[in-house]
């Protein structure tokens, strides 16, 4: 270490947030650093980290940084990140163009804004129902288990056509391949749920159904477009990423929203504004934080050099703050005119399924303060656990009474 890095050491990567829809108060120095700046992983290796939102554009759409998560200088945020990379590529996440444009194209006409349309009766049904049931039981209640996940679970095995009875299994194997706390226990959930998926690909080669799977199984499956592999890691990729990161968003969206009651009563007085508040709550609440590349070729960039092999992370909660792009960017504000954000993430990896995340965290929140107008927390704030310093943020618990 340099004697100029013991005078200015960098800021640890990621931390700990101390509200759960605000940046950790230790990125502070790194906002005043923007849109470029080096940080600390968990591991002593300095990174990347972009904090502009302009940068992250620019970057994201340069090839020279590859998201090839076997590229051995791969950078990882967090112990867990790397033993789930460790010999497990994520589909399209971790894939580069040509290999990435060619899966993508196969696959992307299954994700239209006409089949989320399609589904959104099913998806008001599944709510509808959950609200029933939470509503029977009387308070209180605990919002992500009886609510926010099983939305996201349903939906998801709709989608797919995963039988709903299964739910619990691949939620289980699922979570412990998101957050497994040692190697084994991560690798063995992946093991376990991608022998789930192959059984039941091959299940769905005998018996069509009409779901996405289904879809993705008797066209490019059969027609060679897609290895049967690919298919099931992608199977796997959207079992994971869209029930996690909906379930997140659901449950911290109704947090802040009950934490900002002024705006919620204004949601309540006009439920028209609702896809400009979900709009303006990705933004704010950045669940998905921390978005990996590897530089292949030195790139110049804003004064900097980034050298081949060097980490570059996304700071996605950090990014969707910036004041270059928003006017008072810590306030909840759904008539702000600029409504971009990169929530979904940016260019050729943009995700797939923004259109599907959209509707339900739409429906769910709409539905669940229509139907339960005295819906309030049930615990101290102090008191209501959510995700430590992860990638991916939420609440754990979300007590609540009405």
């Amino acid at each position: 270490m340099t004697e100029e890095a013991v005078k200015h050491p960098l800021v640890s990567f990621p931390q700990d947030r101390t509200c759960p829809y605000h940046p950790p108060a230790g990125y502070d120095p790194l906002r005043a650093a923007r849109p470029l700046t080096r940080v600390r992983l968990y591991d002593g290796r300095a990174v990347w980290l972009v904090t502009g939102i302009a940068a992250a554009r620019d970057l994201l759409g340069d090839p020279r940084l590859s998201a090839d998560q076997d590229n051995e200088a791969f950078p990882s945020p967090t112990e867990g990140f790397k033993n789930r990379v460790r010999g497990r590529r994520l589909s399209l996440l971790g894939m580069d163009d040509p290999e990435h444009k060619t899966l993508r194209r196969t696959v992307i006409p299954t994700f239209t804004a006409k089949r989320v349309s399609a589904l959104r009766p099913k998806i008001q049904e599944i709510v509808d129902a959950l609200i029933d049931d939470i509503i029977a039981q009387g308070p209180p209640a605990e919002l992500v288990s009886a609510f926010a996940l099983p939305v996201s679970s349903q939906v998801m095995c709709l989608m797919l056509g995963v039988p709903y009875a299964d739910h619990e299994f691949f939620e289980e194997q699922s979570r412990r391949l998101i957050a497994g706390p040692t190697v084994e226990d991560t690798q063995r959930g992946g093991e376990q749920l991608d022998a789930y998926l192959g059984a039941l690909i091959e299940r769905k080669q005998r018996e069509p159904g009409d779901a996405l799977l289904d879809e993705l199984i008797h066209q490019p499956l059969a027609e060679g477009a897609i290895r049967p592999d690919e298919l099931m890691a992608l199977a796997a990729l959207l079992v994971v990423a869209g029930h996690e990161t909906t379930t997140n968003m659901i449950s911290l969206g109704a947090f802040t929203l009950l934490e900002h009651p002024d705006r919620l009563a204004e949601l309540r007085a006009d439920p028209e504004l609702m896809p400009a508040a979900v709009e303006e709550l990705l933004r704010f609440c950045a669940v998905a934080e921390g978005g990996m590349r590897v530089a292949t070729q030195d790139i110049e960039y804003a004064g900097q050099t980034i050298r081949a092999n060097d980490g570059v992370v996304m700071s996605t909660s950090l990014i969707n703050r910036d004041t270059a792009a928003y006017s008072a960017p810590d306030e909840l504000d759904w008539h702000r005119p600029d409504r971009h954000h990169l929530a979904f993430g940016f260019g050729m990896h943009q995700c797939l399924g923004q259109n599907l995340a959209r509707a339900e965290i739409e429906i769910a929140l709409r539905t669940l303060f229509d139907r339960l107008p005295g819906l309030k927390l049930a615990a101290p704030v102090s008191e209501i656990p959510f995700k430590p310093g992860t990638t991916l943020q939420g609440m754990l618990q979300l007590p609540v009474r009405w």
